[in-house]
């Protein structure tokens, strides 16, 4: 357990390919932690082994040059984003990892920008410089225009693509060539002089007294450019790059000394955002004193061993044997081993303290964005913010003996990603997993076929259509039925009335002179609301519906509440049809979240899908927010459509807004394939 200040966490982010889990692999290479700079080290879950790209976050912990490090290697895809989300909220730094041939890609600029909302320090490793039209230039032009903090190339390449050897230091004057895996130092070559002046310049810039010495021609200390380039950095106002080949080792260790000397320890980090058992706001800072308090950032479902938790320990110490609780759902855990997390392997130690992360198995409950703590301590760290997941499927076991266990299933997938969540829905009758898309749901019906076991088939969800009436109409019903003994009879007058959307049902009584006796009055609020579950037009549940009983008659004898239930359901269907009953579709409110030169074209599509574009404002960096309110039924394939007219930049939220009629022509065809499906059940 080491002390605060010696402690630094990184969190690599970047787009996919940009080799993040290769530079994560060589640095454990480097150490022998591993037997090979192999990536299958890192994306070691079964899903990821088998597609060769990680599709959550993996953490590594080691020793070096008497720090103890943590890095975070994220996903590059944006379907992945909460794994990136929590990696960044985790840790005190973020290495932003640039491909030196495609240079600043979409989800370079997404991953940075969350980086910059949570106002976390961005170093870049420019990665591939041993790549085919590597262009460390190019990308830090990309940098200083896409990016508003002063960028500042301290680690720049000798060479590029086949005649990229080696790097070098210019604050440090040095060159490391690589020869044979070997490390080759020597005196910086004189044709970097102007480069290093550039960046003393853009250093000694940042501290007043320090940039009139300089002026004065006095030279400037590693030391000093260091403390100024420090500050700097932690103050979030510049962003140190660093050059190398994750696949030939170069600049790796170069790497991680900077964020050894520069980088923000959690004793210099900012507090976290924590509310109390009443609900009152508070803040919790890195500490050694204080009672235990970690946030769980990552859950992991092991077909073998069980629930894996990954926390954060912001304050206080976890030992073996200790007791604490969930506080989300104030479930006590007894602790039998702590660990520090090696990729898949876990390394067990006595103590895990402030500023670590710690590893966990076999607890009870462990959800991602849920709270471990002292159990006088009773504080939920608030977490950070989620994309509502807006791609659903539905999903259905292939075998009937796994019924029973696809909830199970789901239900721990679920805990270990925010953005993923099901339900069953017992209108439709289906189960709908949804996400943030196609990628994240295929990936998690991957997973709950090789963990769980489970294999399903995956469709398109059902749309919740309801069925109301536009008019007024009155019926009635006279259920009368003699057997031997006693007959039923009940006998029931009723006026529909639509109500105002969103009103749902109203029942009035306005019998008088008791020819309805009270006790049954009930009996036909209740059959009518057995009718409203079936509308006559599609199936579809009824709402917004005002039902008056006005009249109506008994019988001494044959009289009974099932009578009663039967001819109110009866007066409710006859009276549905003569008020000319329509369909109703859930209307969305959409934001879409798009590139400015794409906006016109997504308002189109959005027209297109009979949609109402409700304006346009600004929403930082070169991007637009589109407001809208569109159909449910036309956003079911609006994401892949999005990803292409912008690239893979743009993103959108929804959320339910009101239900509307839907058009007569569309009307017709879902009454026409409501009646199909209804058919092929009853086979």
């Amino acid at each position: 357990m080491g002390k605060l200040q010696d402690v630094r966490s990184a969190a690599l982010i970047g787009h996919n390919g940009s080799g993040k889990s290769l530079l994560l692999a060589q640095i454990l290479y480097k150490l022998g932690i591993i037997d090979k700079p192999d990536t299958k080290h890192v994306d070691y879950d079964p899903v990821e082994g088998e597609k060769g790209a990680s599709f959550s976050s993996h953490v590594a912990s080691f020793e070096w040059k008497g720090r103890e490090i943590f890095l975070i290697d994220t996903p590059g895809f944006g379907d992945f984003i909460s794994e990136v989300i929590n990696g960044i909220f985790v840790s005190e730094n973020i290495i932003s990892v640039v491909n030196a041939v495609a240079g600043v890609e979409i989800q370079t600029e997404r991953t940075w920008n969350l980086a910059e909302e949570m106002k976390k320090p961005i170093m870049v490793f420019v990665n591939q410089m041993d790549k085919e039209r590597a262009n460390f230039d190019n990308v830090v032009a990309e940098l200083k225009e896409r990016f508003s903090r002063k960028i500042l190339p301290l680690v720049v390449p000798i060479g590029a693509a086949e005649s990229f050897e080696g790097v070098v230091d210019l604050l440090k004057r040095k060159a490391y060539r690589y020869e044979s895996g070997k490390v080759v130092e020597s005196d910086m070559p004189d044709e970097f002089n102007d480069l290093r002046s550039e960046i003393l310049e853009d250093i000694v810039e940042q501290d007043e007294d320090l940039m009139m010495r300089y002026l004065d021609g006095e030279e400037i200390s590693y030391e000093e450019l260091m403390n100024v380039l420090r500050e700097s950095y932690r103050k979030g106002e510049v962003v140190p790059v660093i050059s190398g080949s994750a696949l030939k080792g170069i600049g790796i260790e170069i790497l991680i000394d900077y964020l050894g000397d520069i980088g923000i320890s959690p004793a210099d980090a900012s507090p976290y955002k924590a509310e109390m058992e009443d609900g009152t706001e508070t803040e919790i800072a890195f500490s050694e004193e204080e009672p235990f308090c970690a946030y769980i950032f990552k859950s992991v479902v092991d077909q073998f061993v069980g629930r894996i938790t990954f926390a954060k320990v912001i304050a206080g110490t976890l030992k073996g044997g200790d007791t604490i609780i969930n506080v989300q759902k104030d479930v006590s855990e007894k602790v039998g081993h702590v660990y520090l997390p090696v990729l898949k392997q876990q390394k067990e130690v006595d103590a895990v303290g402030p500023g670590e992360i710690l590893v966990l198995l076999k607890l009870k409950e462990g959800a991602v964005g849920e709270t471990l703590a002292h159990k006088d301590r009773r504080v939920k760290i608030v977490p950070p913010n989620f994309p509502e997941p807006m791609f659903s499927r539905s999903v259905h076991p292939k075998s009937k003996s796994d019924i029973d266990k696809i909830s199970g299933g789901l239900s721990r997938l679920s805990d270990s990603d925010p953005t993923f969540v099901w339900e069953y829905d017992p209108e439709t009758g289906e189960t709908v997993i949804s996400g943030l898309g196609a990628m994240h749901l295929d990936v998690m019906v991957e997973r709950l076929k090789k963990i769980f076991g489970v294999d399903v088939e995956v469709g398109k969800p059902k749309i919740a259509y309801r069925e109301t009436i536009t008019t007024t109409a009155v019926a009635e019903h006279k259920h009368k039925k003699q057997t031997g003994g006693h007959g039923q009879y009940g006998h029931v007058k009723i006026q529909l009335e639509p109500l105002p959307r969103g009103q749902g049902y109203e029942f009035v009584d306005k019998i008088v002179g008791g020819v309805i006796p009270r006790n049954f009055i009930p009996s036909v609020d209740k059959g009518i609301r057995e009718a409203m579950k079936k509308g006559v037009l599609a199936g579809y549940p009824v709402t917004d519906v005002r039902v008056i009983l006005f009249d109506g008659s008994y019988h001494e004898v044959d009289s009974s509440d099932i009578s009663f239930q039967i001819a109110a359901i009866q007066a409710f269907k006859k009276g549905m049809e003569a008020a000319k009953p329509v369909i109703l579709e859930p209307i969305m409110e959409v934001e879409v979240f798009v590139p400015e030169e794409n906006a016109g074209d997504v308002m189109g599509e959005i027209s297109s899908r009979r949609g109402r574009p409700l304006g346009m404002e600004p929403s930082g960096k070169g991007m637009v927010k589109v407001k809208a309110e569109v159909p449910l039924a036309e956003m079911l394939d609006f994401s892949s459509k999005l990803s292409s007219i912008t690239s893979g930049r743009g993103y959108f939220t929804m959320r339910f807004q009101r239900y509307e009629i839907v058009p007569p022509n569309i009307q017709e065809r879902i009454i026409e394939e409501r009646k199909r499906e209804m058919q092929e059940q009853e086979k």
